[in-house]
């Protein structure tokens, strides 16, 4: 993370939490990383993908997600494909990207963030809320997207 603070303005406070780590998730000598980072635009939420080489761990992929935004999840690129996106809605129970049903993290009150990793790229994601009902999301809500730019041409 200090390299990557090295970008930032100094002026700046930022700060991070890790909030949850898993070693050897695809294969030996590999981890992710789940954070918050503290920064201008309020609090985001990441997850990192490591692989240990050489004996150093070499930070390879990072998606990263906010809290009430149009983009209600993302995927990494390159293999491994790891969906991931922040929740606040506290009727869902679960969340599948493709096959693989995600691990939610609780964060903080109502916050919560869901990955899974799975072997294809492009996969269907849906969410199961309590009371059994199932839903297809789509990485951008239109909807939200649509009202935050009337909002930003606003100003």
């Amino acid at each position: 993370m200090k390299e990557n603070a090295q970008e930032y303005d100094k002026k700046v406070n930022y700060s991070y939490s890790l909030i949850h780590k898993e070693v050897e998730v695809i294969q030996p000598n590999d981890a992710i990383a789940v954070f918050t980072e503290h920064n201008p635009r309020g609090e985001q939420v990441f997850i990192a993908y490591f692989k240990q080489e050489d004996g150093q761990w070499e930070w390879k992929q990072t998606r990263g997600a906010e809290w009430d935004t149009p983009v209600k999840w993302s995927a990494m690129h390159q293999e491994p494909y790891i969906y991931s996106g922040a929740i606040s809605d506290s009727s869902i129970k679960e969340v599948f990207a493709g096959r693989k049903k995600a691990k939610i993290i609780a964060v903080e009150g109502d916050k919560r963030f869901w990955y899974a990793i799975s072997d294809s790229k492009d996969v269907e994601v849906k969410i199961v809320k309590e009371d059994g009902a199932q839903e297809v999301i789509e990485e951008l809500d239109d909807e939200m997207l649509e009202e935050s730019t009337e909002q930003f041409n606003k100003r």
